[in-house]
């Protein structure tokens, strides 16, 4: 766990990752887990250098919205078998402790980044896998994907890398309980009845669907959907008042930005407003 993570660079879209595959289209910046003969598993080198980019992403600009999905037909397996939960065995506590903060470590990058995440989630997603697309703010799914959060089924919690607090909120208590508790899996139809997916598509769609609502979004108001973002994120420990005071200036500042000015002037004018992030 002592390898240094590749260093990100600026811009993104110049940036090579060792560890997954980064494109950047339309200012829609997609990620790739990229082991499919191993149903994209994540080895500590890959948390690391995932929690970089998302961190790196609060510095670029040019990137509106991020698409995480997984290559060959599966999302993720979670952490590899044999280069994770092997050598975990053999860590003491002060090891495995720094390992659990770690993984937490990418969960707190992906809701601190600034920009909206879209997961395509297609076949297996298991494990950190499930907790990525848990921690995406929109996810859309592939007929046939399933979804499991496996950590009881290994002997361990459910209360990992933030999925107590965070599957509830999408899913409810009880439903988000009977899947930490089991380590079963959600199949598609359940995640859109529940409210972890909003919709499922063909798997030769999903992608491109997924793509296609990232690159919807990068078109809207930067700065008022980053607005969003937080405040979605820091509502849940407030109260109703303290919630509507903290919208109230939320939304005052989002009234300085020119792109709000623009869709003044367009609607005005009968126009399509043209966000320009600003």
């Amino acid at each position: 766990m002592s390898k240094p993570a590749n260093p990100v660079t600026l811009p993104l879209a110049d940036y090579s990752p060792k560890h997954f595959v980064l494109a950047v289209v339309d200012r829609v910046a997609t990620v790739t887990l990229n082991r499919p003969e191993r149903k994209n598993p994540l080895t500590f080198e890959s948390y690391r250098e995932l929690t970089d980019f998302f961190r790196a992403c609060a510095m670029d600009d040019e990137v509106k919205t991020i698409v995480v999905t997984g290559a060959g037909g599966n999302f993720s397996s979670g952490g590899d078998v044999f280069e994770i939960i092997g050598p975990l065995i053999q860590m003491d506590t002060k090891g495995v402790t720094s390992f659990t903060r770690m993984t937490g470590d990418l969960v707190k990058a992906m809701r601190a980044c600034p920009q909206p995440i879209v997961a395509a989630v297609e076949g297996i997603c298991a494990g950190a896998g499930a907790i990525i697309a848990m921690a995406s703010d929109l996810r859309l799914a592939a007929t046939g994907a399933k979804v499991a959060f496996l950590f009881n089924k290994v002997g361990l919690a459910g209360c990992d890398m933030g999925a107590c607090a965070i599957l509830p909120r999408i899913i409810g208590q009880s439903r988000a309980s009977e899947l930490l508790y089991t380590g079963r899996f959600m199949t598609a139809e359940e995640g859109e009845k529940w409210g972890f997916f909003s919709r499922i598509v063909t798997p030769e769609q999903v992608l491109a669907q997924a793509q296609l609502l990232a690159k919807q979004i990068a078109e809207g108001p930067t700065f008022a959907n980053t607005m969003t973002k937080r405040m979605l994120a820091m509502e849940w420990a407030m109260s109703v008042e303290e919630a509507i005071e903290a919208e109230a200036v939320a939304q005052a500042l989002c009234m300085t930005t020119e792109d709000f000015a623009r869709a003044f002037e367009a609607f005005s004018n009968k126009r399509t407003p043209v966000f320009q992030g600003n």
